[in-house]
């Protein structure tokens, strides 16, 4: 299914990032969150599709946070305080502009990866 390899590649992307580099170097720290918002935006469009293929009513047509919340309420996803976190930060890192708030959500993404990815 296209729209899965594509998010697994851009995940696999997104896991190899150097954090440290994120923390000292601008451009670097944009790119991560870049690629945070690419990987996102796939995730639920992924999601979305398995759900169709799998026959879930309601998958049709949705949100991004009523596609994650249909894909938890049948078993596709788990941790749906996470996932919906990372909707809201997503949503959000638009109008970051203080380093503090950029730093926490290069952690939360840094965190993420190590908890998500699967080799």
């Amino acid at each position: 299914m296209k729209k899965y390899d594509n998010f697994v590649d851009c995940l696999s992307v997104l896991e190899k990032a150097n954090f440290s580099n994120a923390y000292n170097d601008e451009i670097y720290r944009m790119g991560v969150i870049g690629q945070f918002n690419l990987t996102f935006e796939l995730s639920w469009k992924a999601l979305q599709a398995v759900m169709r293929l799998h026959g879930v009513s309601g998958a049709e047509i949705g949100s991004p946070r009523e596609i994650l919340k249909l894909g938890y309420a049948n078993g596709f996803i788990k941790d749906s305080e996470v996932w919906l976190l990372m909707l809201s930060k997503r949503n959000e890192n638009i109008h970051i502009y203080d380093d503090k708030a950029i730093d926490e959500l290069i952690v939360m993404i840094r965190d993420s990866c190590k908890r998500y990815y699967k080799s």
